[in-house]
């Protein structure tokens, strides 16, 4: 069966990654017990990249590897040690950014139980295209 492109596909066009609920171990934290034990974060990625007709038509090596972008985020994630959220967050961020393609993404970390009466804390950055160096603070809840 041969697919076509629907009539008047603009050519290029957004498309959505999202990750949800991605649950890793790390070091997190700078007081004397975070620095010993790994600790649980949740991890929210939201990619935005451009695609071309092309992808549609099935064509692999068109799209963006969430595989992949997933992988190196779980590999800087568990290998690391991070004393702020924030580092840790803007880390993964600079990850999901770095493809050329990716025209915004926002990484939403949580760390549960950090807070003895709170289910997380979590911390948000965004990336936007044309805005590099410049990550701009959405959510913090501390």
């Amino acid at each position: 069966m041969n697919h076509q492109t629907p009539s008047g596909w603009p050519g290029t066009s957004l498309a959505t990654i999202n990750v949800r609920n991605l649950r890793l171990r790390t070091f997190i934290g700078f007081n004397p017990e975070e620095t010993t034990k790994r600790q649980d974060v949740v991890i929210n990625l939201e990619i935005d990249y451009a695609i071309a007709g092309q992808v549609l038509d099935d064509r692999v090596e068109d799209a963006l590897d969430y595989k992949a972008l997933t992988k190196a985020v779980i590999g800087h994630v568990e290998d690391g040690r991070f004393l702020l959220l924030e580092k840790l967050v803007a880390d993964v961020l600079g990850i999901c950014s770095a493809h050329p393609a990716v025209r915004r993404a926002r990484v939403t970390i949580d760390k549960p139980h950090a807070l003895r009466f709170a289910d997380s804390v979590s911390l948000a950055l965004e990336y936007q295209h044309g805005q590099a160096h410049q990550l701009r603070l959405l959510e913090k809840a501390s």
